[in-house]
């Protein structure tokens, strides 16, 4: 992953007014993290929000967030994936979403992977989501124009552009066509 980083001890009201200029920004052992992600990486990402979001909207339950949310790993590692939802059950009786980041991870966790990505790389992160209280991970490959699905550590399933995601008990009901992550504009 080609990232720049920076050591430095970080309060979370910096992490949080950091300027985005393209950039995801995680902490990982104490170093801030910055990658580029690409116009691709974003459009994939938007296409996904947008679905999960109406989906979750119009049964009440609970919020779905971009790669700006930030996930307070146990580990002190500061996570944000590229889409992640979290069941309204978690949010403790919250009427609006938090204002910080989440203690914990998300309920579903979504990574996009950049030019620079590997499976491999992102192994250690989906491994820490796992760890976390994730229920169900997505890894989309634009390349190969295909998502491994994990439900634990290991991924689960290949699927392809004639597939459709499937947001299993986690989110019961929802569908959404591969095909479409990869369509021509």
């Amino acid at each position: 992953m080609d990232t720049t980083t920076t050591k430095k001890t970080w309060t979370e009201k910096e992490l949080m007014s950091l300027p985005k200029e393209g950039y995801k920004y995680e902490m990982i052992q104490g170093e801030l993290v910055m990658g580029p992600a690409g116009i691709e990486h974003e459009e994939i990402g938007a296409h996904l929000l947008t679905a999960l979001r109406k989906f979750v909207s119009e049964r009440k339950l609970g919020i779905v967030c971009g790669s700006s949310a930030g996930y307070w790993m146990k580990s002190g590692n500061l996570r944000s994936p590229d889409v992640s939802f979290i069941r309204k059950e978690r949010l403790q009786g919250c009427k609006r979403p938090p204002k910080g980041f989440f203690k914990g991870s998300p309920d579903i966790a979504i990574e996009i992977l950049s030019p620079t990505d590997t499976i491999e790389s992102l192994h250690g992160k989906i491994v820490e989501y796992f760890e976390n209280d994730t229920n169900l991970a997505w890894v989309v490959n634009s390349e190969e124009q295909t998502v491994l699905v994990y439900r634990s550590p290991q991924p689960r399933k290949l699927l392809t552009k004639n597939d459709l995601l499937d947001g299993e008990e986690v989110l019961k009901g929802f569908t959404f066509p591969i095909a479409e992550l990869f369509a021509e504009i």
